[in-house]
C-alpha cells in the first residue's frame, strides 16, 4: 500500500513539473499602466508589487567605465558610451530619478524577495570591444554582490553571450536575436533563447524542440492578449511583456 501511494506521488510530482506554469517577465520594470519611467527604480519596485517572477532591465557602459542601467544608447539626448556619469547624472527621469547604475540597481532589486532580475547587456554604440569589456564587469559586480542565484543575463550579441559562457559556467545566459537553432545554442552551452515572439508563432515546433535539448524559452515583447495565450498553450517556460497585469491573469 505504502509503495503504491508513493508511485501516485511520484506520478503526480512529475505530470506538475511537466506542466510547470508560465512565468511573467515585466520588460523594463513595471512601467505602462503608472506610467513610470521604464528601467527606472520605481518600475523595478512596481514589479515586485505585482509578484512577477522577474524584471528586465538594460545595461550600458560608459565612457568612464561605469554601468548603468537605461534602454536607448542616450539618456535623454546625452550618448551614454560617449558620456562620463557624471554627464549623465545632469539628466533626469520625468519622476525626478537619476540614471540608476548597475550597482544602485542591483542592490534595490536584491532586496525585493523572490525576485528574478533579468539583466540585459545592450551592444555598445562605441563598438563591440565595448560590449565585451562590460561583459566581466558585469560578472564580477554579480559575484560581489553575491547575487548569482538572483541575476539572468540575455543579449542580442551573440559573442557577448558566448563570453558570458566562458567567464562563468553557471550563470543563466539566454540569447536575443532569434537566429541560432536549438543545437547551436546547446552546443554553446548557453541556457536558452529569449526570441521575438513572433518567431514562436511562425515556427510552432520550436518550444519544444528547445525544450526538449534542456533549453529554457522566452519570448519579448507578448502584450497582446492572443499572443500571451498562444505562447501560455504552447507551454513557453517564460513571457517578457509591457502587460504583466495582462498576462498574470492569463497565465493562471
Amino acid at each position: 500500500m505504502r509503495k503504491q501511494l508513493f508511485i501516485l506521488f511520484a506520478m503526480t510530482v512529475l505530470g506538475l513539473s511537466a506542466t510547470a506554469q508560465t512565468k511573467v517577465i515585466a520588460h523594463r520594470g513595471a512601467w505602462k499602466k503608472d506610467k513610470l519611467p521604464q528601467n527606472s527604480l520605481a518600475s523595478l519596485l512596481q514589479a515586485a508589487e505585482l509578484k512577477v517572477w522577474g524584471s528586465e532591465f538594460d545595461v550600458h557602459l560608459t565612457k568612464d567605465d561605469v554601468l548603468v542601467v537605461n534602454h536607448d544608447a542616450d539618456f535623454y539626448g546625452t550618448d551614454i558610451a560617449t558620456s562620463t556619469l557624471e554627464e549623465l547624472a545632469t539628466k533626469l527621469h520625468p519622476n525626478g530619478e537619476y540614471i540608476p547604475t548597475l550597482e544602485e540597481f542591483l542592490n534595490i532589486g536584491l532586496q525585493l524577495d523572490g525576485l528574478k532580475l533579468i539583466l540585459e547587456l545592450k551592444q555598445s554604440g562605441a563598438g563591440k570591444e565595448r560590449t565585451l569589456a562590460a561583459v566581466p564587469m558585469i560578472l564580477n559586480l554579480i559575484k560581489k554582490l553575491n547575487a548569482e542565484s538572483s541575476v539572468e543575463i540575455i543579449s542580442f550579441d551573440y559573442d557577448a553571450c558566448l563570453k558570458v559562457r566562458e567567464l562563468n559556467a553557471t550563470i543563466p545566459v539566454h540569447y536575443l536575436n532569434g537566429d541560432k537553432s536549438p543545437e547551436e545554442i546547446k552546443s554553446a552551452k548557453l541556457s536558452g533563447v529569449d526570441y521575438h515572439y513572433s518567431l514562436f508563432q511562425k515556427n510552432p515546433t520550436w518550444i519544444a524542440a528547445f525544450k526538449a535539448l534542456g533549453l529554457k524559452t522566452n519570448a519579448w515583447t507578448a502584450n497582446k492578449k492572443e499572443d500571451i495565450q498562444f505562447l501560455v498553450d504552447q507551454k513557453i517556460d517564460f513571457i517578457t511583456t509591457d502587460e504583466p497585469e495582462l498576462a498574470l491573469e492569463l497565465v493562471k
